[in-house]
């Protein structure tokens, strides 16, 4: 297995998301994130490891389906992603909303 470098790890990483539901998983520890479609489980570890100098512990992904849209006559589909619920240890945290 090749390793991946710091820039390409953190291309990755797409936006958090932010929903009921996410939020009730930052009771747990959890954080919910948009990757990129070829992402691995690894490849996300390592990401969120470097970026926000955290450790994960379990990384949950999930296959979204494409979204259609439609611009007048048209039907089209938006991009497809992934998204990964990262599980972080105990001690650590991630500030997704800075005290402004």
């Amino acid at each position: 297995m090749t390793e991946k470098k710091e820039r390409d790890l953190i291309d990755l990483v797409r936006t958090p998301v932010i929903t009921e539901k996410a939020t009730i998983l930052l009771e747990q520890n959890k954080y919910v994130f948009d990757v990129a479609k070829h992402a691995t489980k690894p490849d996300i570890k390592a990401a969120i490891e470097t970026l926000f100098d955290v450790k994960v512990t379990k990384v949950n992904v999930q296959n979204l389906p494409r979204q259609k849209r439609r611009m007048g006559r048209f039907m089209g589909t938006k991009p497809q992603y992934k998204r990964a619920i990262v599980t972080l240890a105990e001690d650590d945290s991630i500030t997704l909303f800075p005290e402004v």
